[in-house]
Parts: C-alpha cells; structure tokens; sequence
C-alpha cells in the first residue's frame, strides 16, 4: 500500500483547463484521469486536499469514484461539502459514496512523524506569492510549527517554510507519494520542534 496527496483538480472547470494549456475540459480530466490512473492501485491511499470541481453535479463524483484507490477529501473552499457552505450537508451523503472521509483539515503521520492536511496553506503564506493576501483566514490552521502539506495556491512551489504544496500545478498533475513526503520531512528538517 502506497499513500498519495494532491489537490486542486478542478474537474469538469474549463477556465482552469485553459489556464493550465488544455485544449478543452475533457483533455484536462483525461490528463488527470491517466496520472492518477498510472500510479494509484486499488489497495493505494489517495487524500485529496481539496477543490476536487467547484461544479456540484454528478459527472465530478463520477470522474473521482471512477479512480482507483480508497479516497478522503480534505475539502476546500470550491468543494460544496466544505464547512464554510451552509448547505454542506445538502451535498454530503452524495460526496460520501465515493470518498470513505470527508474532513476540513487533518492530523497525519508516516514514520512517527507528525504533519497536519489542510487545503488552505497557513496565513503567511496567504494564497501564495502570485496572489498577495489572505482569504478564508478563518478556516485556516494556525502555525505552531509543525508541517503542513496543503493545495490551494495553484502555483508551482513545492516545499515552501514548514509546508509542502501538493497541488497538481506544482507537480505537473502528479500525486504526491508517501516516499516523497517522508523525504522532504526528514531531508529538509521541518519536523515540528526540529
């Protein structure tokens, strides 16, 4: 069994897909589709950090229940199922027949070594260096120290502070393994209290 983390795929949303160089939504989901596809198996772990579509209808459900692998949603401020919607419980017996759990952050570990998920990166960060500021403070963990993977910025840093962006425009669409966590945990010393 392998873990992975990613975010910020953006299903079935042309304006993302052409942001990010496709031709068309379809060519977008396909692309994503074939990179989770390639690598995930059916015994592997995936945590989604959030914004899977901001469209609400049955075909994102579809792509996401369609992928192999067990599925929990860290939700993020586009996911419906997101605390921050008042009619989040409208949409969560739908989004729980394809993903086992839905959380707004989490605690995790991988070798007795602690870090938090959340879709938000934390405050000083804001949404990243390409868009100054922070929204959505209030759904924000706060910072005491210990790492942080998260998505949301949709820019290209990886390993940032105490943080690690796993969002697909980081990572060229690709999901982020454990191997790769634990690697940046222990070679770039941001282990809490480190």
């Amino acid at each position: 069994m392998t873990i992975f983390y990613t975010s910020d795929q953006h299903i079935k949303q042309s304006n993302v897909a052409k942001r990010r160089g496709f031709g068309s939504v379809e060519e977008h989901d396909d692309h994503l589709a074939h990179q989770w596809d390639s690598v995930v198996g059916e015994d592997d772990v995936v945590f989604l950090l959030g914004d899977v579509s901001a469209k609400k209808g049955p075909s994102v459900l579809e792509w996401v229940a369609q992928r192999t692998g067990t599925k929990h949603l860290i939700s993020g401020n586009h996911d419906p199922v997101h605390p921050m919607h008042n009619t989040a419980v409208v949409h969560m017996t739908d989004w729980l027949e394809v993903f086992d759990t839905i959380q707004p952050f989490a605690l995790h570990s991988l070798d007795g070594i602690e870090f938090l998920l959340s879709h938000f990166p934390y405050e000083a960060w804001g949404d990243g260096p390409a868009r100054p500021g922070s929204r959505y403070n209030q759904y924000r963990l706060p910072d005491h120290g210990m790492p942080l993977l998260h998505g949301h910025t949709h820019g290209k840093e990886t390993g940032h502070s105490s943080m690690l962006h796993v969002g697909v425009d980081a990572w060229a669409g690709h999901l982020v393994s454990q191997h790769t966590v634990l690697e940046w945990l222990t070679t770039n010393d941001v282990q809490a209290g480190a």
